[in-house]
């Protein structure tokens, strides 16, 4: 596996250690491609607050699309500064190109150098990625513990006995942006997947249910902490012609696509807060209006992410006595 580059800031060294306590603690963490590092920004202060890497204080944590890729390195251990190390590196490589299968390959290369064959039964704590069943047109999540299982226990496997590089790779397949992503289930089951954010682009109401369904947790215990990219202007035509090869047809499905996107995050947020008003929850995902915000999940200019990042860190603020209350 990769490790974190030399220039990572110098902090110091998460060592505290909480003593267990009756709270069931969430963290759930949007799709958005390159907008991933708002999300960084906010959750370097959340472990900076906590004072251990997030894995340590969080008993289930979700993903969808770039919110897979930090959510499983989370729960393989890694630190929020050296997962924005791997952004850097990585991810505007991801986004840059013009065609999606040279972006596919792209993303491909970070699943097998970042994760290499590691698998679901190696994590550290619980965990859920979300993708998308192409032609059955259902959600696929991968988890770790068969105590998710909402049924079939007798015939679980810890993400469907596939390697957590490929499920992250299906969940960031975003169709007509990326490739699908096929995958061959310990059952000998070929799945075409794509994108999470097609089902649940906001997980939070996967990683409840699991919470309180399927774990049986009491819903009095469960303190969610979900955690988006922002929402910002749209870019000028650049990127998103960029994005569809400067194909009039491509260009209009993928406008549709990131609508979609957005709507689905916004109408899960909306279910969230009629279906599980009683369980506590700081949601953060902050709107930005400036012009010279505009972002989209292709995104590759890291003066902007960078800008992001910052942007995250400002949100927390805004919620740090809030989260001090659900966390600490």
């Amino acid at each position: 596996m990769s490790t974190p580059s030399s220039d990572t800031v110098k902090r110091k060294a998460l060592d505290t250690e909480y003593e267990k306590d009756d709270k069931f603690r969430v963290l759930c963490l949007d799709g958005g491609g390159a907008k991933g590092f708002y999300t960084l920004g906010v959750l370097r202060e959340i472990e900076g607050m906590l004072n251990c890497p997030l894995y340590k204080r969080f008993d289930l944590v979700y993903g969808t699309s770039t919110g897979a890729i930090i959510a499983a390195l989370i729960a393989l251990g890694f630190e929020i500064d050296q997962i924005h190390d791997l952004y850097k590196n990585y991810v505007v490589e991801i986004v840059r190109p013009i065609r999606k299968t040279k972006r596919s390959a792209a993303l491909a290369r970070l699943s097998k150098e970042v994760f290499g064959d590691r698998r679901f039964d190696e994590v550290k704590t619980g965990i859920g990625i979300v993708t998308t069943k192409w032609e059955l047109e259902k959600p696929m999540i991968f988890k770790g513990d068969v105590a998710q299982a909402f049924g079939r226990q007798g015939t679980f496997e810890p993400g469907f006995g596939i390697t957590i590089g490929k499920a992250v790779e299906a969940s960031c397949s975003a169709y007509p942006f990326f490739c699908k992503t096929t995958v061959t289930t310990q059952a000998g089951n070929d799945v075409v997947l794509v994108d999470g954010g097609f089902c649940a682009n906001n997980p939070t109401l996967y990683a409840i249910a699991d919470a309180v369904g399927s774990l049986g947790k009491p819903r009095d215990s469960v303190h969610v902490v979900s955690v988006g990219v922002g929402v910002y202007p749209e870019p000028k035509a650049r990127t998103v012609v960029r994005a569809a090869n400067r194909c009039w047809k491509l260009l209009s499905t993928a406008r549709m696509l990131l609508k979609t996107l957005e709507i689905n995050t916004q109408s899960m947020e909306q279910l969230r807060s009629v279906l599980f008003k009683d369980i506590k929850t700081v949601r953060i995902s902050e709107t930005f209006q400036k012009p010279e915000m505009a972002a989209d999940l292709l995104e590759c200019n890291l003066t902007k992410l960078n800008l992001l990042r910052q942007l995250g860190g400002d949100s927390f603020e805004r919620e740090e006595e809030e989260l001090r209350r659900l966390l600490c």
